[in-house]
């Protein structure tokens, strides 16, 4: 499967015991989901985007159609463990308050998809949105496309069209619209499509790679979106040197790429390894082929498979899916798994590097600010509720800064800044601040229960999980030290549910 390693590699990192057994798994999934626990779990998220039970992952196919914003993931209706891959649809006109939609698509029965519909992309083909992805089917070992020492699944790419204006019923084309890889490549992978238009027709490019040879995308061409000629690899990476079962793992295989045009240059995005890498760089129309000049981390936290599309405003938006870090019989026992992110803003500095932002559209939850000035001092104030943004602007002179969680007296969870050094420290985590944007925020952070999205200086984010939080008890820590000062604002935020089951 196109995410176990990663999962079995988070799994470790906590602690965690391997990934069940198979006769778990379906014990699992045979349990009927108790909504009320669900509905009542104080480390559930409360305005992040969430099915109402069970298993997400990866964002797929986000589009803007006819006034509302349509965001399709990766779902497993019938359990909380990775498995049964369907893609589930909630749409919403504001990109914070959603309406789950019907399952979107589901395997189909001895097709294609028949073990699952992995990730894809959603764009307007001749008016009429259409969605490619990448569906598995159990096949002969000389047909395998999932390399990883267990796996006998082989990846092809379809298609399905829209029946109806609300991207409630799609109509799949029976067979692949790509059967196979290219038949000189034995690829370590072959998944995620991602569709861009220019004047000569539609491009797609491939998550693939090559053992020994390093992780690459394939790119594709097609007048119709229906016959597809390979052309070349859009870009190639390099060997680690690094062996592993599952090449993803070693970074000989890339998944989840995403590639487009933003502020004059062309960025594009690749997970591999557990994270996720984002280049800048350039893109010829004549040759067809992508040249990265700078390269980095997308998020130094539990966040994997990221997605974008432009949105009103020529906005280019992403998605990512939050990953869980605690062990998988936690969270198969809770019900629930999987978070998709706060929509980020994105965009080029003058110097290439890539820049992000929370979307101003998270100001909508806001409840009164309460604000405190910082002098080389540290302010802590009880939480009410685990529902809040915290934003700190720090002046010149601050040497340091740091942000604390604290339940029954004892740190949860820390971020620390040092401008000085130019590093940040989250956990067991450190990166580095080699730049940041004086007109964004020094930090600008969400706590949603057991999820934080930070974002440093506009553009270094990390995303944590943690699960020693309690509503009520949970404090904030924030202090400056150095010879400025800092202004720090808290805002409490709304929930966008009820019952932490939204709608």
């Amino acid at each position: 499967m196109d995410r176990r390693s990663f999962l079995r590699s988070m799994a470790s990192a906590a602690v965690a015991p391997a990934l069940p057994s198979a006769a778990a798994r379906r014990a699992w999934s045979l349990a009927p989901p108790d909504t009320e626990k669900v509905a009542h779990d104080p480390l559930r998220p409360e305005y992040h985007l969430m099915p109402p039970h069970n298993w997400m992952n990866d964002p797929n196919g986000p589009i803007w159609w006819r006034g509302w914003y349509h965001l399709f993931y990766q779902l497993n209706p019938n359990a909380s463990v990775w498995g049964n891959m369907h893609w589930g649809h909630a749409i919403s006109q504001d990109m914070i308050h959603w309406r789950h939609e019907p399952i979107a698509l589901s395997p189909t029965p001895g097709g294609p998809d028949s073990e699952g519909c992995f990730s894809g992309s959603a764009v307007l083909c001749d008016g009429v949105p259409t969605i490619i992805y990448t569906g598995v089917q159990n096949a002969p070992p000389a047909d395998v496309t999932i390399r990883d020492g267990s796996s006998r699944l082989r990846e092809t790419q379809l298609l399905a069209t829209a029946e109806d204006s609300g991207l409630i019923h799609w109509k799949k084309v029976p067979q692949p619209v790509i059967a196979a890889p290219p038949a000189c490549m034995q690829v370590t992978g072959f998944r995620d499509p991602c569709p861009w238009r220019e004047s000569d027709g539609w491009y797609l490019g491939v998550g693939s790679g090559q053992r020994g040879k390093g992780g690459c995308v394939l790119l594709y061409r097609s007048s119709d979106m229906r016959r597809w000629e390979y052309l070349h690899p859009l870009v190639q990476g390099e060997p680690t040197g690094r062996n592993a079962p599952n090449p993803v793992d070693s970074g000989d295989m890339w998944e989840c790429p995403d590639f487009f045009g933003i502020s004059g240059s062309h960025c594009l995005f690749y997970s591999t390894e557990g994270k996720v890498v984002w280049t800048t760089g350039s893109y010829s129309p004549q040759t067809h082929r992508y040249q990265p000049a700078l390269t980095g981390i997308l998020d130094h936290g539990a966040y994997y498979a990221p997605k974008t599309f432009l949105a009103p405003g020529n906005r280019r938006i992403l998605w990512g899916w939050i990953t869980e870090t605690r062990p998988t019989s936690e969270f198969a026992a809770a019900g629930w798994a999987g978070v998709m992110s706060l929509p980020r803003v994105l965009g080029v500095s003058s110097t290439g590097l890539l820049t992000m932002q929370f979307a101003p559209e998270t100001a909508s939850l806001r409840e009164a600010p309460i604000r405190a000035v910082l002098r080389n001092s540290a302010a802590r104030h009880q939480l009410k509720h685990l529902r809040q943004e915290l934003m700190l602007r720090m002046s010149p002179l601050a040497i340091s800064a740091s942000v604390r969680l604290v339940v029954d007296g004892q740190s949860a969870w820390s971020l620390d800044l040092d401008f000085a050094a130019r590093t940040a420290d989250c956990g067991s985590r450190t990166f580095s601040l080699d730049a940041m944007d004086p007109a964004q925020p020094a930090l600008r952070m969400f706590l949603d229960a057991s999820v934080i999205e930070a974002i440093v200086g506009g553009m270094h984010a990390v995303t944590s999980r943690c699960y020693k939080v309690k509503p009520g008890v949970t404090e904030v820590e924030v202090s400056c030290k150095g010879g400025g000062s800092a202004e720090f604002t808290r805002w409490p935020l709304k929930a966008i549910s009820l019952n932490r089951l939204t709608t």
